[in-house]
């Protein structure tokens, strides 16, 4: 079905319950759907659904939410249709159904759909910017009779964006919710009883008006709600700060090889300050997905908006820009040059542990190293292989495996990009072929490191 299709009639649920029209594609809406589901809301989903399609297809390793997924849609709990090409089709369908269902309350034998009772509109708005134009979806909204429904906006924009689109409705109660809490791997689970939940309010201190929202807010465990303005400030905020200390953990490995000391230990010890604390100290290839890259450039895009220099984020952006090829550079240095026509496995693809999504991932450009020089590569990524797959579907150099020791003994060297915890290191088997190991993850744990018959190379890491 085309994003032009008329709104389907198949949304106008037969049960008495608050509906939740949430408008988007990407997995923040699929997860929220689900979630409100859990909650028991009925949730009419408008997406492209070819895309939305996509969507649930990647996220097949979160085999949870996935399960959820399929079930709330077959329930009708959750009623997908094609996003319309315009809001006005969408908000006409619902205030017209509105107002059939009340001039028909008099008449027993007319088909008993219920008033379809609205508990908000959720936008996110990555999914529709590229289908509604802003001044038309706002006119749309600002002509609706029912402006005391909530509207709900999330996705990352450049700042100051949601703020303007939230002035543009004519409505008090406009809220935005940026997704700073979501994990990749456990979407569900983080949203269900996220970490931190920030609500920007166009109207002060009403987010008593977004009751469909309250349980989460309400298990979260911190909150924080503030004038939208400042809610885009501190998503963008925090998201650069962990990329930061990323880059900065990046940069100080390459220092701690040439001292021969372990930057793990030493980002232990700092983690051990309660000043600094010891999330994102963890040297390896850097950071990907899509969060943290879009949110890096939509603030970069806000600095030259305004004319304000950030020398800082650049270095950011270039630090691991570079670092993602660093464990090929390490490998070709091992070699002394001559690594034409090798064989090597690598053991991981997405871009960390638990994720079955490869954007961003040391591994392409890894990949691409590799294959300039006619190297073989058998990867090992449970997770992402078939993503893997669907990318380099016409690679002959690529060999996807099943398991992570299979044709072990047909390389000349390993490669671990993302580690799951849970994978067991056979140290034993690995040590029949004694081969180097270029552990761009810093996998290896210092006892797993001094066992090893063969040579070693981390991120900052002397064996």
């Amino acid at each position: 079905m085309s994003s032009n299709a008329a709104v389907s009639t198949s949304t106008l649920s037969t049960k008495s319950s608050k509906v939740c029209i949430i408008i988007g594609h990407s997995i923040e809406a699929i997860t929220s759907s689900v979630v409100l589901a859990s909650l028991d809301h009925t949730v009419h989903l408008y997406a492209d659904l070819a895309v939305l399609e996509q969507q649930v297809e990647q996220y097949g390793f979160e085999h949870h939410l996935q399960a959820l997924w399929q079930m709330y849609c077959q329930q009708q709990q959750i009623v997908c249709s094609a996003l319309p090409d315009s809001a006005d089709k969408l908000i006409n369908h619902y205030e017209s159904t509105a107002e059939s269902s009340l001039s028909q309350t008099q008449d027993k034998n007319l088909n008993k759909n219920k008033r379809v009772d609205i508990s908000c509109y959720w936008l996110f708005l990555d999914s529709i910017n590229t289908v509604w134009a802003d001044d038309n979806w706002i006119v749309a909204f600002n002509h609706s009779h029912q402006q005391t429904i909530p509207i709900v906006m999330s996705g990352i924009e450049k700042l100051g964006r949601v703020t303007k689109l939230a002035e543009g409705l004519q409505r008090a109660w406009v809220y935005y919710v940026p997704f700073v809490f979501l994990q990749d791997g456990e979407a569900y689970s983080s949203m269900l009883k996220p970490s931190l939940w920030l609500l920007g309010e166009k109207t002060p201190d009403s987010n008593h008006h977004l009751a469909v929202l309250q349980p989460l807010i309400q298990q979260a465990r911190a909150y924080h709600h503030a004038d939208i303005a400042t809610i885009e400030f501190a998503r963008s905020s925090i998201m650069a700060m962990l990329a930061t200390r990323v880059s900065f953990m990046n940069e100080l490995s390459r220092l701690a090889d040439s001292q021969q000391v372990d930057i793990g230990e030493v980002s232990r010890i700092m983690g051990l300050d309660a000043r600094v604390g010891s999330s994102y100290l963890q040297a390896g290839w850097g950071f990907g997905g899509n969060t943290l890259p879009t949110e890096l450039n939509k603030l970069q895009q806000s600095g030259q908006g305004n004319s304000v220099n950030m020398p800082l984020l650049q270095s950011v952006l270039h630090i691991n820009n570079d670092q993602k090829e660093l464990i090929f550079r390490k490998f070709w240095q091992h070699f002394d040059g001559f690594i034409d026509n090798k064989t090597v496995t690598i053991w991981g693809g997405s871009y960390k542990s638990g994720s079955g999504r490869t954007t961003g991932s040391a591994i392409h450009p890894l990949l691409a190293l590799l294959w300039s020089y006619n190297i073989k590569t058998l990867v090992y990524s449970d997770k992402a292989k078939n993503s893997l797959a669907k990318h380099y579907s016409e690679q002959p150099l690529l060999q996807l495996l099943d398991s992570p020791y299979e044709q072990l003994d047909d390389a000349q060297a390993l490669f671990i990009i993302s580690l799951s915890p849970q994978h067991q290191l056979d140290i034993a088997q690995l040590n029949q072929q004694a081969m180097p190991i270029f552990d761009a993850q810093n996998a290896l744990s210092r006892a797993q490191i001094k066992a090893l018959v063969g040579s070693y190379v981390g991120i900052g890491r002397a064996k």
